[in-house]
């Protein structure tokens, strides 16, 4: 195999090795914060007085 084609190789393994720890760092983090997946309390979902 050419020069060329050893550098192409290696540089596609490391684009996709990379992203592949970047998405399970991201999938397995934790959240910085909780309570932004709550909803806020002033939601009026229109379920009460009907």
């Amino acid at each position: 195999m050419s020069p060329g084609g050893w550098i192409f190789m290696l540089a596609s393994n490391g684009f996709v090795l990379g992203l592949l720890v970047f998405c399970f760092f991201k999938v397995l983090a934790k959240p910085r914060t909780a309570g932004r997946l709550h909803a806020p309390s002033t939601t009026d979902t229109g379920d009460e007085g009907t």
